[in-house]
């Protein structure tokens, strides 16, 4: 994965959803209005980003592209290449993947036929950018038969926790009891810009996640996924705030063992695995049989 700057406008390309077979018709999926706002312009927004200096400054939108699920992990923690968990393809698991921009126009029904079953999209980051090629994604993995979710790159040092959630609750971020969309996750790694922790106290960290969490559950009746690394959380969090409660937990390590934990959580709901394989962009496990996963669907 490219993760250098690059400059310059970019015209994201949206195509019509995919259809396969006899799976649920394009008219299924349910109706999206930042998925269509964003498949009709096809480009993506610009807005801030903190820059090695902490202050805000403009957000290239190629760059931001590329601030996938663990794209900073990947800067800053052990890789195994190759990682595969011993209980992928059991009945006690369920493969998935997550994607952005960077993959571009996705073939979901060749990621289904290789047995994907759940699929993360990224729909923002902070309260400027909205990735072009959403719609497509999104409602892709939706006509195959996916189960599929949305997720928020988050940047903590540039505007308030309310804030972000509203802005991905407005471009794609929503949750429906329909038993085929996921909660929303919450993207909270090394910051792309700067310092670390987003020039954050512990105690500062865990208010924007909280307040994040607070406005995403009263809008839609469920707290979002936290998707994370233990090393970043120790590091930014900490003990100073518990998620386990409400929070369903995603975890990224690159290797054969999911390993220790985040503060408190007892168990994995999801473990990103590997930032390559069968399927496009990460592999993903849920750590539940099929029907588990139904039951995060429905909330």
């Amino acid at each position: 994965m490219n993760l250098g700057r690059r400059f310059g406008a970019l015209v994201g390309l949206c195509a019509a959803a995919l259809v396969v077979g006899a799976l649920p018709p394009a008219s299924a999926a349910p109706t999206d209005t930042a998925a269509s706002d964003i498949a009709s312009t096809g480009t993506a927004s610009t807005g801030t980003a903190a820059t090695a200096e902490g202050q805000a400054g403009p957000l290239v939108i190629a760059e931001a592209e590329n601030h996938s699920l663990g794209s900073q992990i990947r800067k800053h923690e052990a890789v195994t290449p190759n990682a595969r968990p011993a209980d992928v393809g059991t009945l006690a698991t369920v493969p998935g993947m997550d994607v952005s921009s960077h993959q571009g126009n996705v073939n979901w029904a060749g990621a289904w036929n290789n047995g994907a079953r759940f699929a993360y999209v990224k729909a923002t980051e902070g309260t400027g950018y909205t990735n072009p090629y959403f719609a497509q994604q999104y409602n892709g993995s939706y006509n195959v038969g996916m189960i599929r979710g949305a997720y928020h790159f988050a940047l903590p040092g540039n505007s308030s926790g309310a804030a972000q959630a509203n802005y991905f609750l407005a471009n794609g971020g929503r949750w429906s009891k329909d038993g085929k969309t996921l909660p929303g996750a919450l993207d909270m790694e090394y910051n792309p810009y700067g310092a670390t922790c987003y020039g954050l106290s512990k105690a500062a960290m865990v208010s924007w996640i909280k307040a994040f969490s607070d406005t995403y559950r009263a809008a839609t009746g469920v707290y979002p996924v936290i998707y994370t690394s233990t090393s970043w959380w120790t590091t930014c969090v900490g003990t100073s705030g518990d998620f386990s409660s409400t929070n369903p937990l995603w975890v990224a390590r690159y290797a054969s063992s999911v390993g220790t934990l985040p503060y408190n959580w007892g168990y994995h709901t999801i473990w990103q695995y590997a930032d390559s394989g069968t399927f496009p962009g990460d592999q993903n496990s849920f750590n539940g049989a099929y029907d588990r996963l139904q039951a995060l669907a429905n909330g």
